[in-house]
C-alpha cells in the first residue's frame, strides 16, 4: 500500500493557491498547509486550495507534514531553508521559484515526484525482494544454497562467480539470445504495426459494424490464451507450422492484438478532428494522414506498446515450449533455462545465474524507452 505524502508550502502566496490543486495528479500526494509573510495572502491561498494557512513555525511543527516546498523570495530563502532542515523535514527548494507562475508550478510538480519516492519506498523494497534473492543466490556456493536461505548470505557471506561460468557452459548464451531476439523483435514489430492500423481504422474510419468489432476486441482481452493452445496447435500441425519460429510469432501477435488495439484506439480517438480534416482538405489520403500525421504524434504510446510486447515475448516460456519443443535448436532463453532444470539437475545457484543473464537485454532496453512509457499508457486516457 502506498504511503501518503503530505506537503506544506512556504511562500508564493496566491500563486500557491492557483496551482496547489494540481497536486492531485500525483497519487498519494496531498497539500496540507501554506505559510506566507502576508497573513491575508496566505488565507486567500489556503481558501482557494482547500488547505490550512498558518505561520511558518506552526507549519514546521506539524507532524502531518513530510515535505516542505520553500519558494520564498531570495531575501529570506536561505534562512527559511535552514529552518525547514532544522525541523527534520524533507526540503525541496529552487531559487527563485516565486518569480513566475510557471516556476511555481514546476516546483510543486518536482516536490510531488520527490515525495512519491518516500511514499513508494516500502512498495519498491517489497517488489525488489525476489530480485535481490535471485541475485544473491546466483553468487552463492552449492553447499550454502543446499543448507541455508539466501538471506543468511548477509551475515555469513561466501560468494563465487563460478555459477555464471557454469551457466554459460551449459547454455549457448549467444544462440539463446539470438533465438529470443528472433522471436521477440518480429512479434513486437507485428503487434505494433497491426495494432496501429486496426486501431486507426476503428477510431477514425467510419464503417458499418465498427462498434461491435471494438466491443469484440475488448472482450477478447479477457480470453485466457491457454484455452486456445490445443486448437491452435492442431491447426499449425495441419498447415505445417509446428516447430517453426513463425508459429510463435503468429500466436504471440494474435493474443496481444486486443490489448494493443484497445490501447492505441484511445490515443487515436483523442487526436483533434480539425487536424485530420485540414490534411484531407490539402489533398492527403487516409494512408498519408495515418503515416505522416497520426503515427508521429503517437510515438509515446507506440513505444509503450512495443516495450510491453518485447518484454512479454522475451519472457514467454509456454508458447515457444509448445510450438518449438524443448529440444529445438531455435529454443529461446526461457526454454533453455527450463531444460537446464529438467535435464541436468543443476542447483538453484546455476539457474539463478542463467535467469539473470537472460534478463540483461530487457534491462538494457527499458531505460531507453522508460520516458515514453507513462506518457504512452496515459496517452488515450484523456480525450480532446
Amino acid at each position: 500500500m502506498q504511503v501518503p505524502v503530505r506537503v506544506g508550502v512556504i511562500g508564493c502566496g496566491n500563486i500557491f493557491g492557483r496551482y496547489a490543486t494540481g497536486m492531485s495528479r500525483f497519487p498519494g500526494l496531498t497539500a496540507v498547509a501554506v505559510a506566507d509573510a502576508d497573513p491575508a495572502r496566505a488565507q486567500a491561498a489556503a481558501a482557494s486550495a482547500g488547505v490550512v494557512a498558518c505561520p511558518v513555525d506552526e507549519l514546521l511543527a506539524r507532524p502531518d507534514i513530510d515535505v516542505v516546498v520553500n519558494i520564498t523570495p531570495p531575501t529570506v530563502h536561505a534562512s527559511v531553508s535552514e529552518q525547514v532542515l532544522a525541523a527534520g523535514k524533507h526540503l525541496y527548494t529552487e531559487k527563485p521559484l516565486a518569480d513566475t507562475v510557471a516556476a511555481a508550478r514546476a516546483g510543486l510538480a518536482e516536490a510531488g515526484r520527490r515525495g512519491l519516492l518516500f511514499g513508494a519506498a516500502p512498495d519498491t523494497f517489497i517488489w525488489a525482494v525476489p530480485v535481490i534473492g535471485l541475485l544473491v543466490t546466483s553468487f552463492r556456493t552449492t553447499g550454502d544454497v543446499a543448507t541455508s536461505g539466501w538471506w543468511t548470505a548477509f551475515t555469513h557471506p561466501a560468494f563465487t562467480p563460478e555459477n555464471y561460468g557454469n551457466a554459460a557452459t551449459l547454455i549457448d548464451l549467444a544462440a539463446a539470445a539470438g533465438n529470443s531476439l528472433s522471436i521477440a523483435v518480429p512479434a513486437t514489430v507485428g503487434t505494433v504495426t497491426v495494432s496501429a492500423a486496426a486501431a486507426y481504422a476503428l477510431a477514425r474510419m467510419p464503417f458499418r459494424g465498427r462498434l461491435p468489432i471494438l466491443l469484440l476486441v475488448i472482450a477478447l482481452q479477457v480470453t485466457p490464451p491457454q484455452l486456445t493452445l490445443v486448437p491452435v496447435l492442431r491447426l499449425f500441425n495441419t498447415i505445417g507450422l509446428t516447430g517453426s519460429t513463425p508459429a510463435v510469432w503468429l500466436y504471440q501477435v494474435g493474443f496481444t492484438l486486443p490489448f494493443g488495439v484497445f490501447l492505441l484506439h484511445g490515443f487515436f480517438a483523442s487526436v483533434p478532428a480539425e487536424l485530420l480534416e485540414a490534411a484531407a482538405i490539402d489533398g492527403a489520403g487516409e494512408f498519408t494522414i495515418f503515416r505522416r500525421i497520426v503515427l508521429p504524434t503517437a510515438t509515446p504510446v507506440l513505444a509503450a506498446l512495443a516495450m510491453l510486447q518485447f518484454i512479454w515475448s522475451w519472457n514467454d516460456l509456454l508458447t515457444p515450449l509448445l510450438f518449438l519443443g524443448g529440444g529445438s535448436a531455435d529454443a529461446p532463453f526461457t526454454v533453455q533455462i527450463a531444460g537446464l532444470l529438467q535435464t541436468t539437475g543443476q542447483g538453484q545457484e546455476t539457474l539463478a545465474a542463467a535467469a539473470l543473464l537472460s534478463v540483461l537485454l530487457p534491462l538494457a532496453v527499458l531505460p531507453l524507452l522508460q520516458r515514453y512509457f507513462i506518457r504512452g499508457i496515459l496517452g488515450g486516457a484523456v480525450k480532446g
